[in-house]
């Protein structure tokens, strides 16, 4: 018999109610957001309060424009992350049937266009406020990862976003059909559980890689540096996970099984992987251009 582990009994809903004849749920997926930003923001505002942590002791904003930032912050993650997912993955469908783009609540965010959301919000603001702009991406880039790791956490819980066919000890046998739908697989499917490699890339090694570098090594005083380093290490992770993670089914024909968004005679990259690359690249440029200031 094939280990494996048993995925957890667990509901995407902590709770419902109902009233006047419509039900409405909090889902763990809605409160890893909600706590992921709360968490961010505490991290952030604690930044600004340090002004040894910043060049010449002056930190980019104050705690006031912090929390007048971050409206335009989660603005800009629930626009960007919704028509990111929207217009790279299933653009013909949501183009077909536009008001279904309003229902945020089934499910379908993108990281990818999620950070270009945020990038926009911030743009806007450091403008508007004649603030610097590498620095203010350094602040926000300090607090994602708990909003990431979380966020993983709950995409675990929804068995959603789960990786490829495995038959290491760890692969885990999701509930629904469609992860149990495994064409070379006799009996029960265990599968890579991507969500959790994500977790602890993205959020928990790369966020802890962060914390140290502003408040040990005093990578804040070097503008774009934290930046940098979040978007080439998000990257490098998500690239590398890509490997193991179950492509969109819209990507997925028979004559490409491994659903890769641009490929030649069965080698290429997927979706995943073509929106990390330039990531990296504008993470590694950001790191470069610290050293040559420095």
């Amino acid at each position: 018999m094939m280990a494996m582990l048993p995925f957890p009994n667990m509901s995407p809903e902590i709770f419902s109610i109902t009233l006047f004849g419509m039900t409405f749920a909090l889902r763990w997926y809605a409160l890893a957001y909600i706590v992921g930003i709360v968490l961010g923001w505490r991290m952030v505002v604690r930044a600004v309060n340090r002004p040894d942590l910043w060049a010449h002791g002056k930190p980019v904003m104050t705690k006031t424009q912090v929390e007048d930032f971050l409206f335009w912050v989660i603005l800009g993650v629930i626009l960007g992350g919704r028509l990111g997912y929207v217009f790279f993955y299933q653009a013909s469908y949501y183009l077909s049937h536009p008001l279904q783009i309003l229902r945020i609540w089934e499910g379908g965010m993108s990281f990818h266009g999620g950070a270009i959301g945020v990038i926009l919000a911030g743009v806007y603001y450091t403008s508007r406020h004649k603030i610097s702009k590498f620095s203010t991406g350094d602040m926000v880039c300090l607090g994602l990862a708990p909003g990431l790791f979380l966020g993983r956490i709950a995409n675990f819980i929804n068995a959603e976003l789960w990786g490829r066919p495995t038959d290491l000890p760890w692969g885990v046998a999701f509930p629904t059909v469609a992860a149990q739908n495994c064409p070379d697989v006799i009996g029960i499917c265990a599968r890579h559980p991507s969500q959790l490699y994500e977790a602890l890339l993205e959020g928990l090694i790369l966020g802890s890689l962060l914390v140290y570098l502003a408040w040990r090594r005093g990578a804040l005083k070097q503008e774009g540096l934290i930046g940098g380093t979040f978007l080439a290490g998000y990257g490098i992770a998500r690239f590398l996970v890509e490997f193991v993670r179950q492509p969109d089914a819209q990507f997925i024909s028979t004559g490409n099984p491994l659903g890769l968004a641009l490929h030649i005679g069965g080698y290429g990259l997927t979706m995943g992987q073509l929106l990390c690359l330039p990531m990296i690249a504008v993470g590694v440029y950001l790191v470069l251009r610290t050293r040559r200031l420095a």
